[in-house]
């Protein structure tokens, strides 16, 4: 199951990036709809290596996902791998500078079940496949109006 969205910046590739990998957000955005996130290893900058512990809960059940950055191209992305029992993925994260004050975010992010009710879990996904993409479009959307809007001040 793949998912891109794209969204034009008004802003500079740097502070792009820069909110792009601003991790204690993310984490801080996570534990707000509440899930747990514990960083296993590395800092506030983003390299390789650097992983994630989250817990939450999704269709009733408690879930543990572990993720990890596995490349790191500043200032132009990152890819970040997701493991779970049932489901591995990777989401990338590219940045392309269209001038000095304006970059395009594309966001791809692609999952593979790896056990049966995982399977039967993509399979109702893929059915309402529209709906679930317009989602994920509709959020790097508003993350990208927010970059902006912080940007301008």
């Amino acid at each position: 199951m793949d998912f891109t969205a794209r969204s034009d910046i008004e802003a500079p590739i740097d502070h792009v990036f820069a909110q792009v990998t601003d991790f204690p957000a993310f984490e801080r955005s996570i534990m707000r709809r509440g899930g747990d996130v514990e960083r296993i290893q590395g800092g506030d900058a983003p390299a390789v290596g650097t992983k994630w512990r989250v817990k939450f809960r999704m269709r009733g059940k408690d879930r543990v996902v572990m993720a990890e950055i596995v490349k790191v191209d500043a200032p132009h992305g990152l890819t970040v791998d997701v493991t779970s029992p049932s489901v591995d993925g990777t989401t990338r994260v590219e940045l392309v500078a269209l001038s000095r004050a304006r970059t395009r975010l594309i966001v791809s992010a692609d999952a593979g079940a790896k056990s049966i009710p995982a399977k039967l879990m993509m399979q109702s996904i893929r059915f309402a496949k529209g709906k679930t993409e317009q989602r994920f479009k509709d959020v790097v959307a508003t993350f990208a109006k927010d970059v902006e809007s912080r940007y301008r001040g």
